[in-house]
């Protein structure tokens, strides 16, 4: 395969995924639901957890810092933290497991009025998994980005938003897209001003 045909193929997969994900008849009440969770958290002084795995932590951390920084326009901060931070992922993996990585910093830090998202391609991820089990013993909603068919976490999740893709690197893609989306329905809600 040459590299042109690489990329059209990529893309055309791309569109294929964001095609199929939009043309559900539930996405939009999802969506909806997902905006409306985290604009609640925020006019309640809430914040938001996030946490996954590998590339998903990267969004997390993408995630994080549009809300405490900016996304396009100058307004206040917006508690949000990405869960997974070196010192405690190598603490807490020595001493109790891998999968408590996540658990053991929303017990900390978790708050009534927080809302956790957990970003996962397979739905399986266990550390994810036990961060939604921690979340909802404290009343903290959970909202779960997922893929293939959304695993364990489907199930678990107050809201769950699954992408149709088949591989990670796709649904990640639409995942990033969401995140991003999702804030700006936030900075609408809560900062109209920067949208006149």
């Amino acid at each position: 395969m040459s590299p042109l045909d690489v990329w059209k193929t990529s893309l055309n997969d791309a569109q294929t995924v964001l095609q199929q994900f939009t043309n559900s008849p539930q996405t939009w009440d999802l969506l909806a639901k997902f905006s409306k969770t985290l604009v609640d958290c925020y006019k309640k002084n809430g914040k938001v957890l996030i946490c996954g795995n590998g590339g998903s932590h990267c969004d997390a951390l993408h995630f994080a810092e549009e809300l405490t920084g900016r996304y396009r326009k100058d307004r206040k901060p917006l508690g949000a933290l990405a869960l997974g931070e070196a010192s405690h992922v190598t603490c807490v993996s020595n001493d109790y497991g891998f999968q408590y990585i996540f658990s053991r910093q929303v017990e900390g830090l978790g708050r009534s009025g927080d809302v956790l998202i957990g970003l996962s391609t397979s739905g399986n991820s266990a550390n994810v998994i036990e961060a939604f089990k921690t979340a909802t013993s404290m009343g903290i909603p959970t909202i779960a980005l997922l893929g293939k068919g959304g695993g364990e976490l489907l199930k678990m999740a107050d809201l769950a938003i699954v992408v149709p893709g088949v591989t990670s690197d796709r649904i990640q893609e639409l995942h990033m897209f969401l995140l991003h989306t999702v804030i700006e329905t936030i900075e609408r809600d809560i900062f109209p001003e920067n949208y006149k």
